[in-house]
């Protein structure tokens, strides 16, 4: 998940500068600008944990009898008409990564994408519409 090289399977836009705690994950935006994530936890093949934006990725591998599981978890501060996009992506991501390890692709991401962000700006709407 931290390799530059097999992170561009799944994340082509991510690039692992330093890694290390207080280290680097740098963030093509596709504009021009390249934002800078902080590492802020890392165990080497278990946690990898970063800033993204004022919210928190964690990724956390757990081992099991059968190998192992993989778990995101996104720390979400303030739910923003940008939410359902990031979700949607994540939520891309995971399949990528599903997809690979069991030896297939998904050829057309941006319609993958495009599918799960309808979805969840209506799963952000729900959340929007019981907090108020």
């Amino acid at each position: 998940m931290t390799d530059n090289e097999k992170l561009l399977k799944w994340f082509s836009e991510l690039r692992v500068d330093e890694l290390r705690e207080g280290g680097v994950i740098k963030f093509d935006m596709q504009d021009g600008t390249i934002e800078e994530l902080t590492i802020l936890d890392l165990e080497m093949n278990s946690i990898l944990e970063f800033t993204w934006g004022e919210d928190i990725v964690r990724f956390e591998l757990n081992q099991e009898s059968d190998g192992c599981s993989l778990v995101l978890i996104e720390k979400i501060k303030t739910i923003t008409n940008h939410t359902p996009k990031d979700l949607a992506g994540w939520h891309v991501c995971l399949d990528v990564i599903n997809a690979l390890l069991n030896g297939n692709t998904i050829e057309d991401q941006k319609e993958e994408w495009k599918k799960w962000y309808v979805k969840y700006v209506q799963a952000v709407s729900n959340i929007s519409e019981v907090q108020n």
